[in-house]
């Protein structure tokens, strides 16, 4: 069994880190995308650099135990594939990868809401909400498809401030938290015990011409009647792959793609990436150009080819979604 490593935080998310990148105005600098963020606009002075680096390990920590789960179940037959409502696969893989985290969350922080694919939401009395997803792409885990992932994202006062992508089988990580940027790791022979995890940006390709377009899966297009916009952006790029789900935005973030785009998300999906894209100097929005976890469709670019991508997408951003 492929075992998934405690990556190493650096020193700059460490409470004294924090500390220092806060400095005597007690505001986060810009982030790599150019939106800053500043302590009146999310209110850091309620947010302790002590506090906020706790939640930044504990959501790296619930996104290894997440991973380590799903790990034991993949490729293996000790688990059955269930159909839900909207007859999407769901495995006990899932459903325990969740339960995890939650247990972690109602035990330090019991005040905090939680938002879960497999067993919806619980109320909480803080800014802060916990959205997970324990397995992004279950098709590709019950295939055996190393390319799923685990998001944990967290929320404060509804927006989108730390996320966690994790690809528990190909022992990668990308974290990202507003304002301190984005960082990346991954498992190799050399550091398989504690991996650290380095700044990652996305790159400077600025034409799709150039790039590579992704996709979670292309049928979906369909379903929002959209299917002009995929056969446009697919003619521009110069290769496209439906390498999609949480590992098609961590490529994005890493700067091995340009453009990911997903015509049917849901919160889960994407709470977590907001904050990686943007902090890795990216654009994340929905296909209207606004960022909105909620809006049930979204993109993620390097920036230099958003704009064309929108100008594709923004047509059927109100179209509805067929069964």
């Amino acid at each position: 069994m492929v075992l998934f490593p405690d990556f190493q935080l650096p020193e700059s998310l460490t409470e004294a880190g924090i500390e220092a990148t806060i400095g005597e105005n007690q505001s986060i600098p810009a982030s790599q995308s150019g939106r800053g963020v500043t302590s009146k606009s999310l209110d850091w002075n309620a947010v302790t650099p002590a506090e906020l680096a706790r939640r930044i390990e504990f959501g790296l920590r619930l996104a290894t135990e997440a991973s380590r789960v799903t790990l034991k179940y993949f490729r293996t037959d000790s688990f059955r594939v269930e159909r839900k409502n909207d007859r999407s696969p769901v495995t006990l893989a899932d459903k325990q990868a969740e339960e995890t985290v939650r247990k972690l969350v109602e035990s330090h922080y019991p005040d905090d809401a939680i938002l879960g694919e497999e067993f919806g939401g619980i109320a909480g009395t803080t800014p802060f909400e916990w959205i997970i997803d324990p397995i992004d792409g279950t098709k590709s885990f019950i295939s055996g498809v190393p390319l799923y992932s685990t998001l944990v994202g967290l929320t404060y006062r509804g927006r989108p401030v730390l996320g966690v992508i994790s690809i528990p089988a190909l022992g990668e990580l990308v974290l990202g938290v507003q304002g301190l940027g984005a960082w990346y790791g991954m498992t190799t022979h050399e550091n398989r015990d504690r991996p650290i995890l380095n700044r990652t940006h996305v790159n400077q390709v600025d034409s799709l011409a150039d790039g590579l377009f992704l996709t979670s899966q292309v049928d979906n297009f369909d379903r929002r009647g959209a299917q002009s916009a995929y056969r446009n952006l697919e003619s521009m790029a110069y290769v496209s792959r439906s390498w999609g789900d949480g590992y098609g935005y961590l490529l994005v973030a890493t700067g091995r793609a340009e453009l990911m785009v997903d015509p049917i998300v849901n919160p889960w999906d994407v709470a977590a990436v907001a904050p990686v894209i943007t902090e890795a100097g990216g654009r994340f929005t929905s296909w209207s150009g606004v960022e909105d976890i909620r809006a049930g469709h979204c993109l993620a670019s390097n920036g230099k080819v958003h704009d064309i991508a929108i100008r594709e997408l923004k047509p059927f951003a109100n179209h509805p979604v067929a069964d």
